[in-house]
């Protein structure tokens, strides 16, 4: 069986830093399905639940980075969108990594050890400044927070799917009015409410705030198109609904003007 190879790892030489990638995945045999990738948001969902490394040097927990988008050497670029660093400005590999650059290869540089996800074995990458690397660490509070409101998006757009299956639109609607359902998924819903709820779907939608233009003017042209479906409209005078062909209010039992 055939394998392609190209994983990245740097390493640190007495005279040179050498980069090189390596990738194995087997080739599927005659009649075996290729191998499923992970995106890039799958793998950073997936790093996020992980146990986190501690560095072998100081054994401080490491932070989850992002790799920056250049290449090096061979142009196969860093193998992985991420990594387990180290930045610890203490740690002992990185503070004598300093005097060996400057020895080694007479350059104000030092180096950072780092853990590909899921692996056991600690690499380095040069760094040119204390600040070297940083731009890619990961908060993990706001990435945290970030995964939990995807999932909670996944889940709700997977929940309005089985509504709008079964024409559940009064559902439908509560999670269009719920403020703590996801903007995306809101938009979804007071869309299916555009297409399947009845008439009473109105008041909800009109004595509710919604936060965002995009949603509220998704409100309105659903309120509009509900009107259209039902042959309805608003007394000009009291503000309930009545028929379009209405000439008395049923409400207030005023004379309306007739539709146009």
């Amino acid at each position: 069986m055939g394998f392609l190879f190209r994983i990245g790892h740097c390493f640190i030489h007495e005279y040179s830093i050498l980069w090189y990638y390596y990738f194995t995945s087997p080739l599927p045999t005659k009649g075996e399905l290729p191998v499923a990738f992970e995106t890039k948001e799958e793998l950073l969902s997936r790093y996020l639940k992980m146990e986190k490394p501690h560095c072998p040097h100081c054994d401080l927990e490491m932070t989850l980075w992002e790799v920056p988008p250049i290449n090096f050497s061979d142009g196969l670029g860093w193998g992985v969108p991420f990594l387990f660093v180290c930045f610890n400005d203490d740690c002992p590999s990185y503070k004598s990594g300093w005097e060996h650059m400057h020895n080694t290869m007479e350059t104000p540089a030092s180096y950072r050890c780092i853990n590909e996800p899921g692996q056991k074995n600690f690499e380095y990458m040069p760094v040119f400044s204390p600040m070297g690397g940083t731009g890619g660490k990961l908060d993990d509070a706001a990435m945290i927070a970030q995964e939990a409101e995807r999932e909670k998006l996944d889940q709700t757009l997977s929940v309005l799917d089985n509504y709008y299956a079964s024409k559940d639109w009064d559902e439908i609607l509560k999670i269009a009015l719920d403020a703590l359902i996801p903007g995306r998924a809101r938009l979804k819903a007071v869309e299916m409410v555009k297409e399947l709820a009845g008439v009473e779907a109105i008041e909800y939608l009109l004595n509710h705030k919604f936060p965002t233009p995009v949603l509220q003017a998704a409100v309105d042209d659903a309120i509009s198109h509900l009107h259209e479906r039902h042959f309805t409209r608003e007394c000009p005078h009291c503000a309930e609904i009545i028929k379009k062909r209405a000439t008395v209010c049923k409400h207030c039992n005023r004379d309306v003007p007739r539709s146009v």
